[in-house]
């Protein structure tokens, strides 16, 4: 198998540092530890563990069966990256995928740099390397930066700067959760693009966006049709809710909200149907409203 690279290039000597307990290095202040951070060495395999808090959870087995067969003619072209948990002991931090494909071919040692880091910058390093570089489908990366924000605490400002990339471009794939589960797996599966689904995300109702969605598959709708069908059916609902707004239910919400002295708000789900929200902020009001509403007067 042809090597893309080679041992005696693996940070030569560093390997010692990991073979004598007493010296063993746990933490970046340790003695040797700048030598040891950031270096490429070779690790047994058996001394690597899955990382727990690794994003992706799909590795498809002919996937991994093809990066294998490259890995047996070409060698490891990229390096994993592991973090240090104890003497002898690695976990993943990204390169699964490079890890599973290694341990398919039986290989004992694979190149790693190692990191020492605790598990909060484990999970941020595994999940931003993964967004940058592994090719996750949208709603895998929309899911990356919701546990940023979930589990790191960072702002889209924040992960703009970590991952490189535009505001709007973390906030558009954010929008993607909103959509719909069955919407959601049709992207993972490649029936729509992140194209059709950000186009679904601007109805709010899950009911209408799988009624689109459905007509999506069922009519190979493009990203551009789905846009100009969705524009044009949602223009003229619009256009008779704001007509039947103005016309017949704008006097009566004046009569009411005089009456009553409270916000009187009616929201249209069809043309015939809808509600009538009154607003009140303690039992005081609502029991001045139910007895205005009950009254004969």
């Amino acid at each position: 198998m042809a090597k893309a690279y080679k041992k005696q290039s693996l940070g030569r000597g560093l390997s010692a540092l990991l073979e004598n307990q007493e010296n063993d290095i746990n933490s970046a202040q340790d003695s040797n530890a700048d030598k040891l951070i950031g270096n490429i060495i070779e690790l047994p395999i058996d001394q690597i563990k899955i990382n727990p808090f690794q994003p992706r959870t799909n590795f498809e087995k002919d996937k991994i069966s093809e990066l294998a067969n490259s890995i047996e003619q070409l060698g490891i072209i990229q390096p994993i990256t592991v973090r240090k948990t104890g003497f002898k002991s690695y976990q993943i931090i990204s390169g699964e995928r490079r890890f599973r494909a290694i341990s398919f071919l039986k290989i004992k040692s694979i190149p790693a740099y190692i990191r020492i880091a605790n598990d909060q910058q484990s999970l941020e390093m595994a999940l931003v390397e993964n967004i940058q570089r592994e090719n996750l489908d949208p709603i895998e990366i929309a899911l990356c930066y919701q546990r940023l924000i979930d589990e790191i605490m960072l702002t889209q400002d924040q992960m703009s700067v970590r991952v490189g990339k535009k505001r709007s471009t973390i906030s558009n794939y954010l929008r993607l959760l909103k959509l719909d589960p069955i919407i959601q797996t049709g992207i993972r599966d490649g029936f729509i693009s992140m194209g059709h689904g950000r186009t679904l995300v601007s109805i709010e109702e899950k009911e209408k966006q799988l009624k689109y969605y459905k007509k999506i598959l069922s009519e190979s709708l493009s990203v551009r049709q789905t846009e100009k069908l969705i524009s044009n059916n949602e223009s003229s609902s619009k256009k008779i809710k704001k007509v039947i707004n103005t016309d017949f239910f704008e006097n009566d919400i004046k009569r009411m909200t005089q009456k009553l002295k409270m916000g009187v708000k009616v929201s249209l789900k069809t043309k015939n149907k809808g509600s009538v929200l009154i607003s009140f902020n303690n039992i005081e009001e609502y029991n001045k409203i139910i007895k205005k509403l009950t009254s004969d007067k």
